[in-house]
């Protein structure tokens, strides 16, 4: 992998193979929980530096029910999931699709997907509306798991409709990943305690395409699509017993390599033929793998590096600019590496206001910002000397990964829906 002089010539290449990969090819948008490239990078975007609860506001709306799955943006719509107590049925949820207005906050639409009382509980950090949607811009998607998958056009009409039958959590800590949009294809993981799969379906009709069966337990990362130094694109996914590649035409593993620890959370990211997973519960583990190589990685020099310490659990890495950031497990320590050779250039740092992380850190305007479960949003230089120059306190528990978009940063909390613009 080569090493990168600047942001400008990372992110050229980062948004060459992105636009290779097949996923929506504008990054002026947000379509997706890790964003345009869906390395956690938000190009072109200038959100403030210091804002919190009643400064630098746009706008702030309520967001009835229980929910942390992120926000995606596309042109004038935000979406998000909730969940919403049904009044009168105990344990009845009412599993729904919202749409805000970009400039005003005042909501476009609200569409029920569908009622039902989930057949299992969930850990009590989490609800059961976690997964993100996602949009190419055509349609918008809600996945809620074992109640099944939506597709609407972004006016909210309904489109079609998937019920992949019901999943057994690990522990029954509730459901999570999320979809991902890929050339005409979406993309869904469905890792559990019973028969584990991968799903491709038709984007504009929900028809199958090809699923593939998986030897894993729970996982709850969201696939991720890359494409390979010979072209081919690739559905990168982690996974408890080996991190893996799928061919995205056909779904046939390409390669695989063990070294994961339990219950995986944490999503892969790429750029330029190269991968980064990881995971960090009852273990470390996290490395760079060359999606060229075929079969098993380990032991071949398409095992690029790993480390054994101080890996991430819940919240994905960052990739930015040649650099990974990740937090240790579940805490506020953040390690910054060199994505080509694994090399720290810090690691398992304390940052003032993070103690506890669910939320994925994301990076735009040469700054990196970082989200603490308590709503604390610390901002810190994207350079390989650790700077803090910023701390938000958004006054409410923040377990959804952010969206930057233009000079808006997004923010999903435990009660409101936040638009963060400078000025304000």
């Amino acid at each position: 992998m080569r090493c990168f002089a600047s942001v400008a010539i990372v992110l050229f290449v980062q948004a060459c193979a992105f636009q290779c990969s097949g996923m929506a090819a504008d990054l002026e948008q947000w379509g997706h929980w890790r964003g345009p490239l869906g390395n956690g990078v938000a190009p072109g975007a200038t959100p403030p530096l210091e804002f919190g609860a009643a400064r630098n506001v746009r706008w702030k709306v309520a967001v009835t029910g229980r929910g942390s799955s992120s926000p995606v943006v596309w042109e004038q719509s935000v979406f998000v999931t909730t969940a919403v107590p049904v009044e009168g049925t105990p344990g009845m949820l009412d599993f729904r699709l919202l749409c805000y207005d970009r400039a005003t906050g005042a909501e476009k639409w609200s569409r029920s997907a569908v009622q039902a009382v989930p057949h299992e509980g969930t850990h009590d950090t989490n609800g059961f509306a976690s997964a993100s949607p996602c949009t190419d811009g055509r349609h918008v998607y809600a996945h809620f798991g074992s109640r099944g998958l939506f597709c609407y056009t972004m006016a909210g009409d309904p489109v079609w409709k998937r019920d992949f039958g019901r999943m057994s959590i690990r522990n029954g800590f509730g459901e999570g990943s999320s979809p991902t949009l890929a050339g005409g294809k979406i993309i869904v993981p469905w890792d559990h305690e019973g028969p584990s799969k991968l799903f491709a379906l038709d984007a504009a009709t929900g028809a199958t395409v090809w699923e593939t069966p998986r030897d894993e337990l729970t996982c709850w990362a969201t696939p991720l699509i890359a494409t390979d130094r010979q072209g081919v694109k690739q559905v990168v996914m982690n996974g408890q017993k080996a991190a893996r590649g799928y061919d995205l035409e056909t779904g046939r593993e390409l390669w695989r390599c063990g070294g994961q620890t339990e219950r995986p959370c944490a999503s892969a990211v790429a750029v330029d033929g190269v991968a980064w997973i990881g995971s960090g519960f009852r273990g470390a583990f996290i490395g760079g793998f060359d999606l060229s190589g075929r079969g098993d990685l380990a032991a071949t020099p398409h095992l690029l590096w790993t480390l054994k310490k101080d890996t991430p659990d819940v919240a994905s890495p960052l990739l930015s600019d040649g650099r990974l950031y990740f937090y240790k497990e579940k805490t506020g320590l953040l390690s910054c590496v060199d994505a080509t050779s694994g090399r720290p250039h810090y690691t398992a740092s304390r940052i003032p206001g993070m103690s506890r992380t669910y939320a994925s850190p994301i990076a735009a305007n040469g700054c990196v910002y970082l989200t603490d479960r308590s709503g604390m949003i610390v901002v810190i230089e994207d350079k390989p000397v650790l700077k803090v120059l910023a701390t938000n306190a958004m006054e409410e528990g923040v377990d959804a990964t952010p969206a930057a978009v233009g000079a808006d940063l997004f923010i999903r909390g435990e009660s409101h829906l936040f638009c963060i613009t400078a000025g304000r």
